[in-house]
């Protein structure tokens, strides 16, 4: 049954609002969301220097709840305590978000207007997570209703019949205004990337399976691209960035093996057609300032492509996107191998989706493999990262080749309503409070034993933003320790995480 009331809980003087109203299902709980009640994330307050606004997500408390605590001078009984070190810094944050897939817009379409807007105000307004950077395809993805590009007609190779599908038109379009237009001043910076060239194109002629892109096609490619850009342009959208392609180890799976539409690439031939056709058409057009995403694949096949395409077309590269697929079977380590000391080049973890699992509607430990994931990329200096699908509905879906998928938020058209799953709440743990333009600053946890982990953020509005997660099977008290003083015991329960936001002082810079 679904809960439409608003609890308020008195903590010592404190009142928490816990706003979702929930459904409790099998594998855990959802919060519910329809055209006339939706919950919305508690404002961030006006802090004093010894204060800390608390935010709290956990297996048996969805929603994001907040309380207010202090900071003294005295250190309490923990002996778990978070240091905060102001003067150690990494990398800069870009952002975090989902992508803007046909399935994601086919979902959010099904609704009625009032749901959509609350479902849109939750990814991106104030009352929500605030996702701040998006994917956008170029063309059809697996989780479209069809194979398609946007010039199916065969040597066409003056683009002449190039122009964008129903899909862009109906489905991703407007809900990208309607993002912008939620972010208002709050940049929604923009990414995009091609699963797959025109089948006229490619090797194989086919959307799937072993395939590259024919040499003699290598300048039409990056024209292809700029019309991309052009047409967007045209509905008063532009975009910060594109990758090279979508996973171009799918290029390289047999037809049979795979349904998924790809392109393969050869390093030494991307390489070529960076620097030969990509790169300088970029730098002519109105897009010069875009940035330019190599491999956009796992990080599996890093090692093979990632140095070799640094070392020969480092001009053009701005940065490198990973997903996390396989990234069990991966160690982390490979992720240092990402550098160079010739130009900064920024990373950023640019699709995960758990697929082929099943929906477990509810499930912690789903949010939990989210969690874990951006904790481990953001210790290793990348500077954001990417959900996929940001609405499927009930049964993982649609997609045309039959791989049903989970995602932070599930419709149900038929009960026009939609559902937050703990995935939605851990996402917005880092979209919300993470913001653009903070900085990494290092943290050190005196307990070793208890499984919490913990990262701070030095905000551009001079808070710092610390996340605490306990994914252990018991409670841990910590206390956050900074500038000599402590703050109240924490108790950071079992299964949960936690941000803590305090002013740093007005002597920092």
């Amino acid at each position: 049954m679904v809960s439409t009331t608003v609890l308020l809980v008195i903590l010592t003087g404190i009142v928490v609002t816990m706003a979702c109203n929930i459904r409790k299902e099998e594998n855990g709980f959802i919060c519910v969301c329809n055209a006339s009640y939706c919950d919305t994330v508690p404002e961030v307050q006006a802090l004093r220097f010894e204060q800390y606004q608390l935010y709290s997500t956990g297996k048996f408390k969805p929603g994001l709840n907040t309380l207010i605590g202090k900071f003294s001078e005295k250190r309490g009984r923990s002996q778990n305590i978070i240091k905060v070190n102001i003067e150690k810094r990494y990398q800069k944050i870009i952002g975090f978000g989902g992508a803007f897939t046909d399935a994601t817009g086919i979902n959010i379409n099904s609704l009625d207007e009032a749901v959509q807007e609350n479902l849109l105000e939750s990814y991106f307004g104030k009352n929500g997570i605030e996702y701040n950077l998006c994917r956008v395809p170029i063309g059809g993805t697996d989780f479209s209703p069809r194979p398609y590009t946007y010039d199916d007609y065969t040597d066409d190779t003056k683009l002449e019949h190039f122009k964008l599908q129903e899909e862009d038109l109906k489905f991703k379009i407007p809900f990208i205004r309607a993002a912008k237009k939620l972010r208002g001043g709050r940049n929604l910076k923009l990414f995009a990337s091609a699963w797959t060239a025109p089948i006229w194109m490619k090797t194989n002629n086919v959307f799937t399976g072993y395939s590259l892109l024919k040499e003699e096609y290598y300048q039409l490619w990056a024209d292809y691209v700029i019309k991309f850009f052009d047409q967007y342009r045209l509905h008063n959208i532009t975009y910060w960035g594109m990758t090279t392609g979508n996973e171009p180890m799918d290029g390289f799976i047999t037809y049979t093996e795979s349904k998924i539409n790809a392109m393969g690439w050869v390093p030494l031939m991307l390489a070529k057609w960076i620097n030969e056709n990509l790169g300088p058409n970029i730098h002519r057009s109105p897009y010069e300032g875009l940035k330019i995403i190599i491999h956009d694949d796992a990080r599996l096949t890093l090692p093979y492509v990632v140095p070799l395409l640094l070392n020969e077309s480092l001009k053009y590269i701005d940065g490198v996107g990973v997903h996390w697929y396989w990234d069990d079977r991966v160690p982390a380590d490979v992720l240092n191998l990402i550098k160079t000391d010739k130009k900064e080049v920024f990373l950023l973890s640019t699709e995960s989706c758990i697929f082929r699992e099943g929906l477990t509607l509810g499930s912690w430990d789903r949010a939990a493999r989210y969690i874990g994931s951006i904790i481990e990329y953001l210790e290793n200096n990348f500077g954001g990262w990417l959900d996929w699908n940001m609405a499927l509905d009930t049964s993982g879906g649609p997609t045309y080749i039959g791989y049903e998928a989970d995602s932070p938020i599930l419709v149900n058209a038929s009960s026009q309503e939609f559902y937050k799953q703990p995935m939605f709440y851990a996402m917005g743990h880092f979209s919300k409070f993470i913001v653009p333009d903070s900085v990494r600053l290092e943290t050190s946890y005196t307990s070793k034993k208890d499984g919490v982990k913990s990262m701070a953020f030095l905000r551009p509005d001079n808070l710092i933003a610390v996340v605490i997660f306990n994914n252990g099977t018991s409670n841990s008290k910590v206390q956050i320790q900074r500038s000599g003083i402590y703050s109240n015991l924490i108790d950071v329960e079992a299964k949960s995480i936690y941000t803590v936001l305090f002013p740093v002082g007005k002597d920092v810079k």
